[in-house]
């Protein structure tokens, strides 16, 4: 039988830090090093001292008075999303000095989604949002910062970084590394980006593409530093931490290789400053109503099913009770507004064009969708900060107006039913369709489809529903995403081919796919005894995921169930699968 889900009751401990009480005044100046000067005052810790004179610490008076602030750069080479981050954490660094404050860069690691989609590596993919989580907290607290500025770049970077402010709590802001600029293939003579090699692929695989065509794709998909341009995880989750109000205004949609992401940099060096005198702290932002905004936000941009998972995770680690329902509660009553990729027509680069997000945070907010009075890293408000920000243009078509939206509710609906009691989570923008009923066609691992795929064994003639299991937190382990499947179904344009897992999608996902379905197989969730043949319905006005398969069936079926053995036993995934809740309560380690 599946396993519930234990909730966490108590609100979260940490250790408790000695600090110099906010407001204190020394020598005619507002004591700012909070933290560190129980290290770097007086004679207790002459040790410490020494190791910080060495590592960079000019003289007596920078010890006893400044602050130090740490700068996580979620840097590493190899990933287009973060191989410019060093570069602009020595910006931020550069930022600090000049306003009288210690810098010290340190590193978390990372995984690129897109090198490790639909192979072995994507399984610790998710597991890197919690130890980025944990590597911040850990350098935050070990090293007595007084704050801290996190430069995050690819998906699982920006809630990993917003789950360690809520945890250590010192004053602290996000800057997005920046989105990648659009490619562009002159032999097809068409715009593309990192979700065109996957469907590329899959017309490959369908005959309907040519090597020469796919190696073009490929050679031109990716122009240079930045996150996946559309409307993905990485760009998903930036803005809407940007309608939280954690980050400065328009740092969501400054491009990854612009003069403009500089002057952020030293500009959130300022920033900083500010939060320490007004003893602004991540749990004062990061609240249900700046919750409520990034929901919003999510939908009005055609956000990706991921975001789910992390906000239900931020929320963990900031004690605020956010749920499946809230998901569900802001879909209906918030309409899809950006004609964005993957399914759109544009590319974050282009928000450029009408002012960026500070402009569409703007527009939502005089339209009563957003919520302007909340804090933000600035020291004003929401409203605030994007009071000067242009108006949209009515003649533009990249973000609609209200009465012409592109889907009335949202995209991201929350379904249940006898194939996902505990919720799953689909990403369905009406352009496939709102329901779906097709024959079940069952595979135990992504890959067994993917060489079906390769095969061109699936073509149905009749509408089925693909399902991949095992692929969730536990079985996976480490819910993979399945962008590669979609991708070829969208590339071969099979529409009569719905998919369904117990692990996620890419945010460059599109189709008729729903993932999260909880419980997952590995712990015997519905999902493990459903068979060739079993139909089931998808219904996105309903929220229904369902088989038709009787509950005595089902239990009958789940007498003779036993689960398999975790793949791993050993290492970090071990340890990740032993310890991971389940996808409906963001699939963190902590909850118990």
């Amino acid at each position: 039988m599946a396993q519930e889900q234990h909730v966490q009751k108590e609100k979260s401990r940490f250790l408790e830090f000695r600090s110099v009480p906010h407001g204190t005044v020394r020598d005619g100046k507002l004591v700012l090093n909070r933290y560190s000067s129980l290290v770097t005052n007086g004679h207790e810790y002459p040790g410490a001292q020494a190791m910080l004179y060495a590592a960079g610490v000019k003289d007596k008076d920078q010890m006893q008075h400044a602050p130090h602030v740490g700068v996580s750069t979620v840097w590493w080479e190899g990933n287009p999303c973060n191989m410019h981050l060093l570069d602009l954490g020595k910006t931020v660094k550069e930022g600090l000095e000049k306003n009288g404050m210690i810098g010290w860069q340190f590193n978390t690691i990372g995984v690129s989604d897109a090198i490790t989609m639909s192979n072995q590596g994507m399984r610790f993919s998710l597991q890197s949002r919690d130890i980025i989580a944990d590597s911040i907290e850990t350098t935050t607290c070990a090293q007595h910062h007084d704050a801290n500025i996190s430069i995050p770049g690819c998906d699982k970077n920006m809630p990993g970084c917003l789950m360690a402010m809520a945890r250590h709590n010192r004053p602290s802001l996000m800057v997005y590394g920046g989105s990648i600029k659009g490619g562009y293939s002159e032999r097809l003579k068409k715009p593309v980006n990192i979700s065109s090699c996957f469907e590329a692929h899959g017309a490959l695989m369908y005959g309907k593409m040519s090597t020469e065509d796919l190696d073009d794709v490929v050679r031109h998909a990716c122009p240079g530093p930045g996150a996946c341009g559309g409307m993905y995880t990485a760009n998903t989750m930036a803005t809407a931490i940007e309608a939280m109000g954690l980050t400065l205004p328009g740092s969501s949609t400054t491009l990854a290789d612009s003069p403009a992401k500089h002057r952020e940099c030293l500009r959130a060096a300022e920033a900083i400053k500010v939060l320490m005198e007004k003893d602004i702290k991540p749990r004062d932002l990061i609240t249900k109503e700046s919750l409520e905004n990034a929901l919003v936000s999510t939908i009005v941009m055609g956000g990706s099913t991921n975001s789910v998972l992390h906000f239900l995770a931020i929320a963990h680690s900031a004690d605020l009770d956010l749920t499946l329902d809230d998901f569900q509660r802001v879909s209906d009553k918030t309409p899809v507004l950006a004609d964005l990729k993957p399914s759109g027509k544009y590319m974050v680069a282009d928000l450029q064009e009408i002012g960026g997000f500070p402009s569409v945070v703007k527009f939502l907010i005089h339209a009563g969708l957003m919520n302007g009075e909340i804090p933000t890293v600035t020291g004003k408000t929401l409203r605030e900060n994007v009071q000067s920000a242009p108006s949209l243009d009515p003649n533009q078509d990249m973000i609609r107006p209200l009465g012409n939206p592109i889907k009335e509710s949202g995209h991201i609906r929350i379904l249940k039913g006898n194939l996902a009691p505990g919720g799953a989570v689909a990403k369905i923008t009406g352009k496939e369709g709102e329901r779906f009923i097709g024959k079940a066609l069952v595979f135990d691992c992504e890959e067994d489809l993917i060489q079906k795929l390769h095969n061109r064994e699936i073509d149905p003639d009749e509408n089925t529903v693909l399902c991949v299991r095992y692929e969730g937190p536990k079985g996976g382990p480490g819910m993979p995403e399945q962008l590669k499947s979609s991708a070829v179904l969208m590339g071969a344009d099979l529409r009569n081919v719905a998919l369904i897992t117990d692990g996620r999608y890419s945010g460059a996902s599109h189709g008729f796919i729903v993932g999260h379905i909880t419980p997952e197989a590995q712990v015997g969730g519905n999902i493990a005894v459903l068979q060739d043949g079993d139909t089931v319905t998808i219904d996105a006005i309903t929220n229904e995921l369902s088989m038709a398969v009787s509950d005595e069936e089902i239990a009958a079926r789940l007498s003779k169930w036993r689960a398999p053995k975790l793949k791993v036993n050993r290492g970090t995934l071990a340890k990740y699968a032993h310890l991971v809740g389940d996808a409906s309560h963001g699939a963190v380690l902590d909850m118990f």
